[in-house]
Formats: structure tokens, sequence, C-alpha cells
């Protein structure tokens, strides 16, 4: 309902700045509307509000009380939807930010920070605490004592500082020791200095080992847990915890990234190479870059931990943006012993066992490490056997219908396929390279392995992790646990032993993090098994022949910084992400296009391979780039590239041709860059063609 505004001074402040989540780029501005009398002690700064919208009712957000500007006609807000304020200062801010950095607009990200209401946990739970947090008392270095500046950095949390630190988490710890507790312990630190902590982990089994140290350092009532997962009632009930001061400490998975903490004063996250940090709605930002830039703005210490670093971490360490926390000199101490399989065995003797899936030498130190524990076993791929080749020519086996590969679901079972579900009986299919119907397994599942192993060893248990049954703990007795990377699970007093199966599967996956996201996995694996002097052992079979390739080299010296210094000097040489950044347009090619040109005439670079103005850095060596475009590949699932973007014609119409283009500058043009993508999806908006595009910003290469 539209309403003539007169001024009155007894109004207060009638208009309501208000962000309406419509979905569309050239409409992410704050729009005013009038505000009832009735609704104005309810349409508070960030409320929920219901305005009408474009002859809709959309849903918004209150982010201002103003005066009018001047005298004209205004909607009136419908309801308030809930007067909680939900979107704090602190968390407008941060969103606004993350939009800015991931050239997105303010609506995606409120979506992704602020969970949907839920109005019977509003009314169950007390606007006030009943019993405010209390007290906690300082926590002592616990896990801490074992790095040389671990005390010093809790002391700082504690007094209410703001250090930054990359941390290297020794491997081999005891449960009290390991780095759950650490995480605890810091957070025990900023809690006792009468601030807020927030820390995030990769997936739900994470979260229930912090929590538990939490809840046996802290006592019950003084945190709470924060996932996707948890269902609506109980994560909003967490939520208004943390806003309404019923907590100040809150663990979980990427949800938790935007919790409403009180006072923060740590802001800890482990493991930011796991693929889980990465948001995969728009627009799309990783939990590391999020948490930074929280930590930034709430002045609040900054804490990254993990068995290995990512290259963009490393990036931090070389500029000084962050301190490495690592553990004394000698990491190798309290790490298991590391045997690459095939590089000591003598060739008359092993021959060309030497180089097997499963190689004399891991197989005869996995049957001396039963009996004395469980034995890990690490399988790249999960299922049967997930990739078919030909027995004859080892050209991959594809789908006759979709040109998609074939896997083997199990034994005695039909071939599938991958993308469209096709079945087929095994000798069926010919080779269109040299006619021969036979075939054989490219890569071996967890299943598969699993199988081989219970007739290899008939009288141990052998237990199986992998999505769908990922188990949490395993007791301390003989077993072989084969797990994919990721759902390992923790042995009670450590595994005697770990095998790394099939290592030139991780090596050989086409990411450009492919050797830092291996040594990431196989460190993750290692780190569960029992110190050297312990007598643990790490075997990695399947390397490639030849020289030991940098991965690989890292992990037999435990030194996971090396391999992250290396691939960033690399990465320098070759202007690739995080020594650059990148913007990826995808869509239609006339569309993708007009974007690209969009963005190099707001970026000032008349062509590809020119200088933007001012943008280099002292050190940078580089230029405003586009690269591309390049045709995108149909994979034939059914539903083209075209379809899956959103571009696709009507039934019978030909698919769209679908590209992709890549504009890239240094470090210093990446706030620029981002200006400049954001202008151009507005560009597209306004002229009803952002349906069909896709962009992302890539800062770290991932």
């Amino acid at each position: 309902m539209a309403t003539l505004f007169t001024p009155d001074p007894s109004t207060g402040m009638p208009v309501a700045q208000v962000i309406v989540d419509s979905g569309l780029a050239h409409l992410d501005h704050p729009f005013d509307y009038l505000v009832p009398a009735q609704l104005s002690t309810s349409a508070v700064v960030g409320a929920r509000v219901r305005v009408p919208f474009a002859g809709r009712d959309l849903d918004g957000f209150v982010v201002g009380r103003a005066a009018p500007a001047h005298p004209g006609r205004l909607t009136e807000i419908r309801r308030v939807v809930s007067p909680e304020p939900v979107l704090t200062q602190e968390l407008l801010g941060l969103c606004r930010a993350v939009a800015r950095m991931y050239a997105g607009s303010l609506g995606d990200v409120l979506r992704l920070a602020v969970p949907k209401r839920h109005a019977a946990a509003e009314r169950a739970l007390p606007l006030h605490p009943e019993h405010p947090p209390g007290s906690v008392p300082d926590p002592g270095p616990g896990p801490w004592a074992a790095y040389p500046a671990g005390p010093a950095y809790l002391r700082r949390v504690a007094a209410g500082e703001a250090p930054a630190a990359a941390w290297l988490a020794l491997p081999g710890r005891p449960a009290e020791l390991d780095w759950p507790m650490a995480l605890a312990t810091a957070a025990a630190a900023a809690l006792a200095g009468g601030r807020g902590a927030l820390l995030v982990v990769p997936d739900h089994r994470d979260v229930e080992r912090v929590d538990t140290q939490l809840t046996a350092l802290l006592g019950r009532g003084q945190h709470v847990r924060l996932t996707a997962d948890q269902g609506p009632q109980a994560r909003y009930t967490a939520w208004l915890k943390l806003l309404r001061g019923h907590a100040r400490c809150v663990v979980g998975t990427r949800a938790a990234a935007f919790a409403p903490v009180r006072d923060l004063g740590l802001v800890a996250w482990w493991d930011d190479g796991d693929d889980l940090f990465e948001e995969p709605r728009a627009p799309y930002p990783q939990v590391r870059d999020v948490l930074a830039l929280r930590s930034s703005s709430a002045r609040a210490a900054m804490l990254t931990g993990g068995f290995a670093r990512s290259v963009a971490v490393q990036r931090w360490v070389e500029s000084g943006r962050v301190q490495p926390l690592d553990g004394p000199t000698g990491r190798r101490g309290p790490a298991a012993r590391v045997v690459v399989a095939g590089e000591d065995h003598t060739p008359g003797r092993d021959g060309a066992a030497a180089r097997a899936r499963l190689a004399p030498q891991a197989w005869q130190l996995a049957q001396q490490a039963l009996a004395h524990g469980p034995v890990l076993v690490q399988v790249p791929r999960r299922g049967y056997v997930p990739s078919l080749t030909c027995h004859s020519c080892r050209s991959p086996i594809r789908c006759p219908a979709c040109h998609g590969p074939l896997a083997l679901p199990g034994l005695r079972r039909r071939m599938q396929c991958h993308w469209c579900a096709g079945e087929f009986v095994v000798g069926q299919l010919h080779c269109p390279h040299c006619d021969d119907t036979r075939v054989r397994s490219a890569v071996v599942g967890a299943g598969r392995t699993a199988e081989e192993l219970g007739r290899a060893f008939p009288s141990v248990s052998v237990l199986t992790s992998s999505a769908g049954t990922v188990l949490a703990r395993v007791p301390a007795g003989p077993a072989l646990v084969v797990a994919t990377p990721g759902a390992e699970p923790v042995a009670d007093g450590g595994y005697a032993a770990a095998l790394l199966l099939d290592a030139w599967a991780l090596l050989d996956r086409s990411e450009l993090d492919a050797s830092v996201e291996a040594l990431r996995r196989w460190l993750t694996a290692a780190a569960l098994v029992r110190p050297a002097a312990a007598g643990g052992v790490v075997v990695l079979a399947g390397t490639p022949d030849g020289p030991r390739l940098p991965a690989v080299e890292a992990l037999a010296r435990w030194d996971p910084a090396w391999l992250a210094a290396r691939e960033l000097t690399e990465r320098r040489q070759l202007r690739l992400p995080p020594a650059a950044v990148l913007a990826r347009i995808v869509g239609e090619r006339r569309v993708v296009a007009g974007v690209v040109d969009a963005v190099l005439a707001e970026l000032g670079a008349a062509g590809a391979g020119e200088q933007g103005a001012g943008w280099v850095e002292s050190g940078e060596v580089g230029a405003v780039e586009h690269l591309g475009p390049i045709l995108l590949p149909d994979k034939g699932s059914g539903a083209g590239v075209g379809d899956l973007l959103g571009v696709g014609g009507p039934v019978g119409a030909p698919e769209p041709v679908v590209v992709q283009s890549v504009v890239r500058v240094p470090l210093s043009g990446a706030a620029e860059l981002a200006r400049a993508v954001r202008a151009a999806r507005a560009g597209l908006s306004a002229r009803k063609q952002a349906a069909g595009i896709q962009v992302r910003m890539h800062w770290n290469g991932s």
C-alpha cells in the first residue's frame, strides 16, 4: 500500500531501509519503506520484514531507520516477520565484505549467513539468560606446552590482543593432547579474557571431538554446536543462544562461520584445505576467507591449524600476515615412520611384486602391526571398481548411450554408467580401439579393497568407512579399517600402522591443488598412527616410478610447509592463485563475451595482456589478462551444459554454445576486478540475461 508521507517530528524515524531478497544483482541495495505506526517498535534494525516488491511480497531485513529525505510517496512495510534483530551491524558489515570480495550480491550472502526463522525456537528461549555464562578460569598451556610459541599465543589471546597464527599440529598425540583439546584450550583462553570464541571444523565427526573437549574443559552450557544438519529448530536455537548471550563459544561446520558470537576474541578453524569449506552456493565463499575477514573486522585473534598447510595460508605466512606456530624443530619426533613401498626392494628377490598394489613389504608390515592393534588402509575411491578400462589397450570403457564412464558396483553385478545409470553385461561392449570385450579395473574402490584384504587376512575383522557408512571410532584390538580420505575413524590408542594405497590416483588428478591435497589426505591418515617410538609405521604404496615427487618427499620428511612454499613459488612464476586472482565466467558465448568486454572496460584494459594503470605492486609481475574463451564439452549426462546453467532453449532447439573465459589480475588489482565483475553482473541482471551466466572469483586456486 502506498502512502503519501507528511513530515511529522513526533514520528521519529518512520522510514525503514530494507535489503529485499529479490535475487537480482542490479537491485542489490536498500529500499526505503514507510513503517506504519503500529509496527514502529517492532521494525527494529536487524529485524525480518515482509515488503511488497514488484507486485509480490518478499522477505527482507531492516538495515537502518531514518527520517525521510524528502516528501514523497512511500510503500508501507507489509508486516514484521520477527522483531528479533538477527542481522547485527557486525554481521551486516561482514556480509558486505564477503559480497565485495567474491563479486556477489549482499542478498546471496545473507541467505548463507542467517538461518531461517523458527518461531517455536524464538518462543522457547528466554530473551535474556537467567544465568549468564560464568567466568572461565585460565586453562593453562595444556597441549600448547609442546609448541615453543604456544603458551605465549594463549597469553596474548587471554589478554585481549589479536595475534594471528598458522599452526602445524603435531601428529600421534593422545586424546588429552590432540588437536581438539588444543582448539578447546585456545577457546577457553579467549573466554577467560572475557571474550567469545568461534571454532569451525570440516564435518560433524570433528564437531563431536571438539565438543567433547570443550565440555570437559568449560563445563556444560558454556558453548553451543552449530551445524547445517542439526535441523531447523536446533540450529536456530543455537544461533539465538549466541545472539541473546546465553553462550559465548560455538563450534560448528561451515554453517557456523557467520555465527553471532558476542565480543568475539578468537576465530579458529581446522584443516582449511578440506573441500567441505568450499561453499557450493553463490557467491561461493571459502570459510578461510570469511573467517579472516571476520577476525580483521572484530580485531579478534586468528588461528588456522592442520597437519598440512594450504598454499593460501603459506602466502599469509610469507607476507607476515600470520606467524607460524609449529612444533619443535624436529617435527619427526612424534610422527610415525614413513616407508615408500618399492623404493628399497631387491629386483632379483621381489621382481614385479614390489610395485604391486599391496607390495610384499606393505603386506609384511601390516601383518606385523596387526599383532599390536588396528591397521588403517586408506583408499582414494569408494565403491567396488569405480573405473574400468579395456583389458588389451587400457582405453577407458565408455557408455555407448552417453559416453560416460562405466563402473562395476559389486562382484558379479552389471557395469553401470556414472552419468545415465545405464547397465551393461560384462563382455557385452566392444572396445572402439581394439574390439576387445574384456575389461579390467583402472581404480579399485574401498569395497573391493576390503574384499581382497578379507581374503588375505582371513582371521582379522575388516571394517569399512566411507560415504554413507562413516565410522567415528574403532576399538584398540586387531582389525583392518578400510577408509576413503576424510572418513578415517579414530582408533583408541592410535593405529599400529597405516597403508596409503594407490598414491598415483591422488597425484594424477587434473587439479591445481593435486599435490598439496594428496599430502593433506596422507598426513590426515598418518597422524592417526602411533609415534615411531611406539612402533607406528606408515606405508605409501602405488607411487609413480622415477624420482620422488615433491608430495611424496614432503610426506617422508613430514614437512608440509616445505611443499606449500615450493608450490607457492611455482604459482608466483605462473601467475596462478593465490599469487593472482581470477574471475571465471561461464555461459553462452555472446553473453560471456559481453561480460568480459564490460569487465575489461571497467578495469581500463583495452584488451588482453595490457596493463592496468597503477596496479602492479613492488615485486609483482603481471597485468590484466583475458584468457579464453574455451568451449566447454557437453558430458552427455542427459542434460547439456546449457541446461545446467539455465540457458537451454525450447525442446528440440540446438544446445547453445557454452564457453568459459577467465580474467586474471595481480593481487593488488583484486578489489578492482571484483567491483568490475559485480558491475557486469548487475548489467546482465538489468537486461534479464543473468540466468544464463555463472561467475566465480578464485582467490586461492580452488
